[in-house]
């Protein structure tokens, strides 16, 4: 029987026990968590945009930079996470990193409770690849400045990601089911606000 891994809720507050300096760049995050592939990476590139916090302009566009990044890396079968010198180089204080671990873990943790190994007959290769696919479709949707529409793409890259680092094929097809729900959504919302743009055309 092979020894459980441990869970990602865990494994992130560990990266934030063992940095002790004021801020961290994304590339340290990146590297201490490369072991865990891009499963783990993808949720934490996911998780700033799955909290009901007030943000900035710009933020989730900012957030979707490493998302189609990654998705890419995955669509095309790369082994190892890769990210460019200028985002790598890019400083987070550790306390805000630590806030956001602190408020994502109890929603893990809830999730992670459900993860077992289900559709294990599809490797994890051939799953990264089809959730590559959908994290692209979803980081699109992400990009666009449409307030709250991101949070419904997020939570499935959260999801997928999760669910690829467990191996639960099942929690991979919710999360897809999740994402694809939310691009439904902007996609409604985009319409309506083309409509109502065009209102004024036809008076």
């Amino acid at each position: 029987m092979t020894k459980k891994e441990r869970p990602t809720s865990d494994f992130l507050e560990i990266v934030v026990v063992r940095n002790t300096n004021d801020s961290m760049s994304i590339g340290e995050i990146k590297n201490a968590l490369h072991e865990r592939g891009f499963g783990v990476l993808m949720a934490i590139a996911a998780l700033p945009l799955c909290l009901p916090v007030p943000v900035p302009p710009g933020y989730t566009t900012f957030f979707s930079i490493p998302l189609f990044i990654f998705s890419l890396q995955m669509i095309f079968g790369m082994r190892a996470p890769w990210l460019p010198e200028w985002i790598e180089k890019k400083k987070i204080k550790r306390a805000t990193f630590e806030n956001l671990i602190t408020k994502a873990n109890p929603w893990l943790r809830k999730i992670e409770k459900h993860l077992q190994p289900r559709l294990t007959y599809i490797s994890v290769p051939t799953w990264e690849r089809i959730i590559g696919v959908f994290s692209f479709v979803f980081a699109l949707s992400i990009s666009l400045p449409i307030p709250l529409t991101n949070f419904p793409p997020g939570w499935g890259i959260l999801i997928m990601s999760l669910g690829l680092l467990s191996r639960d094929g099942i929690t991979i097809l919710v999360g897809m089911i999740v994402g694809t729900i939310g691009v439904g959504i902007t996609m409604i919302v985009l319409v309506l606000l083309w409509m109502g743009m065009s209102l004024p055309s036809f008076y």
